[in-house]
Protein backbone atom coordinates (compact mmCIF):
# COMPACT_ATOMS: atom_id res chain seq x y z
CA UNK A 1 0.00 0.00 0.00
CA UNK A 2 1.59 3.34 -1.06
CA UNK A 3 2.01 6.30 1.70
CA UNK A 4 -0.41 8.74 1.29
CA UNK A 5 0.07 12.73 2.15
CA UNK A 6 -2.30 15.17 2.90
CA UNK A 7 -2.53 19.00 2.31
CA UNK A 8 -4.37 21.74 2.45
CA UNK A 9 -7.71 22.62 -0.16
CA UNK A 10 -9.41 26.08 -0.03
CA UNK A 11 -12.37 25.95 -2.38
CA UNK A 12 -14.95 28.18 -2.42
CA UNK A 13 -18.36 27.40 -0.77
CA UNK A 14 -20.03 26.67 -4.79
CA UNK A 15 -17.33 24.65 -5.65
CA UNK A 16 -17.23 22.61 -2.68
CA UNK A 17 -21.25 21.87 -2.72
CA UNK A 18 -20.59 20.85 -6.30
CA UNK A 19 -18.15 18.63 -5.16
CA UNK A 20 -19.94 17.21 -2.40
CA UNK A 21 -22.98 16.59 -4.35
CA UNK A 22 -20.87 14.60 -6.96
CA UNK A 23 -19.19 12.85 -4.92
CA UNK A 24 -22.61 11.79 -3.05
CA UNK A 25 -23.99 10.80 -6.53
CA UNK A 26 -21.09 8.30 -6.72
CA UNK A 27 -21.00 7.09 -3.56
CA UNK A 28 -17.57 8.55 -2.77
CA UNK A 29 -16.31 10.36 0.17
CA UNK A 30 -15.36 14.75 -0.93
CA UNK A 31 -11.52 12.83 -0.14
CA UNK A 32 -12.09 9.62 -2.88
CA UNK A 33 -13.58 12.08 -5.36
CA UNK A 34 -10.96 14.28 -5.06
CA UNK A 35 -8.80 11.69 -5.55
CA UNK A 36 -10.24 10.21 -8.30
CA UNK A 37 -10.26 13.95 -10.22
CA UNK A 38 -6.84 14.10 -10.00
CA UNK A 39 -5.92 10.64 -10.55
CA UNK A 40 -8.26 10.33 -13.96
CA UNK A 41 -6.50 14.09 -14.74
CA UNK A 42 -3.06 12.77 -14.61
CA UNK A 43 -3.67 9.51 -16.38
CA UNK A 44 -5.66 11.45 -19.56
CA UNK A 45 -2.45 13.76 -19.59
CA UNK A 46 -0.01 10.74 -19.92
CA UNK A 47 1.86 12.00 -16.41
CA UNK A 48 0.74 8.90 -14.34
CA UNK A 49 2.11 5.41 -15.17
CA UNK A 50 -0.24 2.75 -14.58
CA UNK A 51 -0.45 1.08 -11.33
CA UNK A 52 -1.92 -1.73 -9.72
CA UNK A 53 -5.52 -1.84 -10.20
CA UNK A 54 -5.93 -3.07 -7.00
CA UNK A 55 -4.59 0.66 -5.75
CA UNK A 56 -7.47 2.32 -7.95
CA UNK A 57 -10.43 3.73 -6.91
Amino acid sequence: MSKKKSFVLRLNEDKMRALEKWAADEFRSTNGQLEWIITKALKDSGRLKSQDPSNEN
